[in-house]
């Protein structure tokens, strides 16, 4: 072992003259490790929110949507077949998507209606696997049911079995005047993806049952498709739109929805800056602790001179103790924010539970739990970060040691 390791370690492990040292070194590995397990456990959070967003839009909306500028397709058999031909395309529906206001009894509510046809609707969406009563297949044409999303039918206080009237704004031109078509359906289902927008405002009938209401004949208002892989759903729209001709446009999820996902990664990119200073005051905390212990070791410092220490020699063994209080601070805090950041869904329903306030309300937030997915590269990347920024706090108070004069030092001792 090289002596300036030897010594740097023996200074970090003695007792301290001056107990205020020990006080500060404490309190920046303290700080150190509650910045970075903070910044893990943010970036954690952050991951698992995008994640859990994209999933859940997804499980509602499609990866690529293909219609015209008058939303309907008459020839969408031709485009539904062309477009299950491309080599990323696992899966392909027809739908229909349209306004309308629900009522039974005294209730009345707004929602988008979709027609869809259940079998095929299961391949592109994943409605189906979110049923919370019924079944998707339950929508059968020409009997006029409908699966209403959760709070949707809590708002309008009906269960499977009950009848809701579904008023379309295409209104029927009579002697009398223009009169709102309407209809009346059987809620047959009940499904809950947890995204109160969907869940709230999203109503699904059958293809044939909703082309009917609306005039639409044999035409549909596009055809929803299901990609090998959702991050290639840019590339392959345009690829869609190259084969398909004019008259049909091709909108994919990260234009329908990029709003939401680029909040999500401004914020974590924002979050990740004020938590980095937190770690930087945590460290630079180091300078105030190894100019104190210079001043402390003066005279050690020049007995280590006259006896041959070069100035470079003195320079390591403080640089070496300071990087130890960040390399133990770093690793607590690595060790402390991972654990935390797996443990979210455990740790803040105890939280809630004692203060008895729920965080993420859910007819305010989209999502109403809080997800967390731990990714190594944040990880240590944030490690690295901790530890290059205790390495420069530890430079100049051992740049300083390196030229204390062993003569000024030793005319008192």
């Amino acid at each position: 072992m090289r002596y300036e390791l030897l010594v740097g370690l023996r200074y970090t492990r003695a007792k301290r003259r001056n107990h205020f040292i020990s006080f500060i070194s404490l309190t920046s590995m303290a700080g150190i490790a509650l910045g970075v397990a903070a910044l893990i456990v943010v970036l954690s959070v952050m991951n698992g929110f995008q994640t859990e967003l994209r999933t859940r839009i997804l499980g509602v909306v499609s990866h690529v949507q293909l219609s015209t500028v008058e939303n309907r397709l008459p020839d969408w058999k031709a485009v539904l077949s062309a477009a299950t031909q491309h080599p990323r395309v696992k899966a392909a529906a027809p739908f229909v998507n349209a306004q309308a206001m629900l009522a039974a009894g005294q209730a009345v509510r707004g929602a988008v209606v979709r027609g869809v046809l259940p079998a095929d609707e299961n391949r592109v969406a994943e409605i189906g696997r979110h049923m919370r009563a019924g079944r998707l297949e339950a929508l059968k044409g020409g009997e006029f049911g409908i699966v209403l999303g959760s709070d949707l039918a809590r708002a309008l206080g009906v269960l499977p079995g009950d009848r809701v009237a579904l008023i379309a704004p295409q209104g029927q031109v009579t002697p009398a005047g223009v009169i709102p078509r309407l209809k009346q359906f059987t809620v047959v289902g009940m499904f809950e993806v947890g995204m109160f927008e969907y869940d709230s405002g999203l109503a699904l009938i059958h293809l044939e049952d909703a082309q009917r209401l609306y005039q639409m004949g044999d035409a549909v208002s596009g055809v929803r498709l299901k990609l090998d892989d959702l991050f290639a759903a840019r590339a392959v729209a345009r690829e869609l739109v190259a084969k398909l001709g004019a008259g049909v446009f091709a909108s994919d999820w990260t234009r329908s929805h990029a709003n939401f996902f680029r909040a999500v990664e401004i914020e974590k990119r924002v979050m990740f800056l004020i938590l980095t200073l937190i770690v930087a005051v945590a460290a630079f905390n180091i300078v105030s602790t190894l100019v104190m212990l210079v001043t402390d070791k003066q005279a050690d410092i020049a007995i280590l001179r006259t006896l041959g220490a070069s100035p470079a020699s003195v320079m390591q063994i403080f640089v070496v103790q300071g990087a130890l209080i960040g390399v133990i601070g770093t690793l607590i805090g690595v060790v402390g924010g991972v654990l935390l950041a797996f443990n979210v869904d455990v740790v803040v329903p105890a939280i809630e539970n004692a203060l008895g306030f729920k965080f993420l309300s859910k007819d305010v937030y989209y999502i109403s739990d809080l997800p967390s997915e731990v990714q190594a590269r944040d990880v240590a990347t944030i490690g690295l970060l901790s530890l290059a920024l205790s390495f420069l706090a530890t430079l100049y108070p051992s740049w300083r040691a390196a030229r204390v004069n062993p003569a000024e030092a030793l005319r008192y001792e």
